[in-house]
């Protein structure tokens, strides 16, 4: 589509996020008997939706989290994923956190905090217990020293772009306006709070009355346009003032998939699997020629899956080195030049299955050895920050947290339309200043 000359609502960004806001916007203006065509235009610079980090998510969806918040609004996220299943190419097998003794006690109160809220999990806890419990599912289960298993009934995973043409079908037949192949680069402003009155692109200017920025790792680069601070103050869960921390930090992605049949992982009575998560920190030898890998604390998350073609998961990314504003983020993903997964990725990866299913071991030759993975840009506590700027400017940015979070842009055009949601709430700028951050957990990965 072209672009027109005004819109009420301008969203930044044709992914999870720019997609789900515009089809609750589009909704609920259709629901009150108002007009949705030309009201509400999503703008992306690539030539089709999802290009970006959405493109390429594995498309996990979970509430394996210890931070009360993230829980509440996983759970949120989660239904939504379960209101159309179909037209969201989403698969609800459900997930497994697997983990050590120096996880037991943070998983153990996930537990009890998803049943406080309704979340149906399971949690069995003991050595033996939890090796019973895997034998159970899988005859060649043989990881070690697991004392627990966090069963989600709920959950499971989607296949990413499939997932995305279905949401983008809700889009275009609620009549939202979707202009590709068009980059943003500047914004017109005006007043105190320097409210941004139109978005500039490479194809023109269109005025707006709302903007919305769902752009994943390029936040960073709305974030500058808008004239927001690169460092901040920041009150840790001690107390203890820090100042001139980076707004933005970058971690690249380690996933990758095991070419065989994804029928190879399917448990005992032949069905699928939950996605399978382990944390553990027995020894990892490789499954090529013995050597340890390490004898810290160690994770990876797998599942099968026929949109990959395999067996397809990940394990806990790389810090990025390279200074904040110095990264480069396009060209995004695999076609990166200077972030993929790294070299010593998929010996880790397989050699981990392995560990953990007998099924796997000897299966190095049939790991996919083209580029994979993408760069997230993450928030000084790693937890998304969904908060209005500049009176008008409303930001996702989700800290890498977000293919599984299909609600959050249902949630911001609730608040859009004038209905502030609690579940957003713990999410706001202001919690970095006022020391209210997320709580940490003893897991190996900087998101849960």
């Amino acid at each position: 589509m072209s672009l027109p000359s005004q819109a009420e609502y301008v969203i930044a960004g044709a992914g999870i996020h720019g997609l789900s806001t515009a089809w609750r916007l589009a909704e609920r203006l259709t629901a009150d008997g108002e007009g949705v065509n030309g009201r509400i235009v999503i703008i992306d610079k690539a030539n089709r939706i999802a290009a970006g980090a959405t493109g390429i998510a594995c498309g996990v969806v979970r509430n394996n989290y210890f931070q009360p918040a993230m829980r509440k609004l996983m759970a949120h996220s989660v239904s939504i994923w379960e209101s159309d299943p179909d037209a969201f190419s989403y698969h609800p097998n459900g997930y497994m956190q697997i983990s050590c003794e120096k996880m037991r006690e943070d998983v153990k109160q996930i537990h009890a905090e998803q049943a406080a809220i309704g979340y149906e999990s399971v949690f069995i806890e003991g050595e033996e217990e939890s090796r019973d419990y895997m034998l159970n599912m899988f005859d060649d289960w043989q990881a070690q020293g697991i004392t627990s298993v966090l069963h989600e009934k709920p959950g499971g995973y989607a296949n990413n772009v499939k997932a995305m043409e279905g949401l983008s079908k809700k889009v275009l037949d609620l009549g939202v306006t979707v202009v590709l192949e068009t980059e943003i680069t500047g914004f017109v402003s005006e007043g105190n709070g320097q409210r941004v009155t139109a978005v500039e692109t490479d194809k023109g200017t269109i005025t707006c009355d709302n903007l919305i920025i769902g752009a994943g790792p390029w936040v960073r680069d709305f974030w500058r346009m808008l004239g927001l601070p690169s460092q901040i103050e920041l009150k840790d869960l001690e107390g203890e003032v820090h100042q001139d921390i980076d707004m933005w930090r970058f971690w690249q992605l380690e996933e990758g998939v095991l070419e065989i049949d994804p029928e190879t992982l399917v448990t005992n009575d032949g069905k699928i699997p939950p996605v399978l998560h382990i944390d553990t920190d027995a020894p990892l030898y490789s499954t090529v020629d013995g050597s340890l890998i390490t004898d810290e604390l160690w994770g990876i998350y797998y599942k099968p899956d026929w949109s990959f073609g395999g067996i397809q998961g990940g394990a806990s990314p790389y810090t990025v080195d390279t200074p904040v504003n110095e990264v480069a983020i396009d060209p995004y993903g695999p076609e990166s030049k200077e972030f993929t997964a790294s070299k010593d990725f998929p010996e880790m990866w397989v050699s981990a299955l392995a560990h953990c299913h007998k099924r796997f071991e000897g299966m190095m030759p049939h790991y996919h050895k083209e580029a994979s993975g993408g760069i997230g840009c993450f928030t000084p506590d790693s937890f998304p920050v969904i908060d209005t700027y500049n009176e008008n400017v409303t930001i996702i940015a989700d800290s890498n947290h977000g293919y599984k979070m299909l609600g959050v842009g249902c949630l911001v055009a609730e608040e859009l339309l004038g209905e502030k949601q609690e579940l957003l709430e713990p999410f706001r700028f202001s919690r970095f200043q006022a020391g209210k951050l997320h709580p940490v957990s003893n897991s190996p990965y900087p998101w849960s």
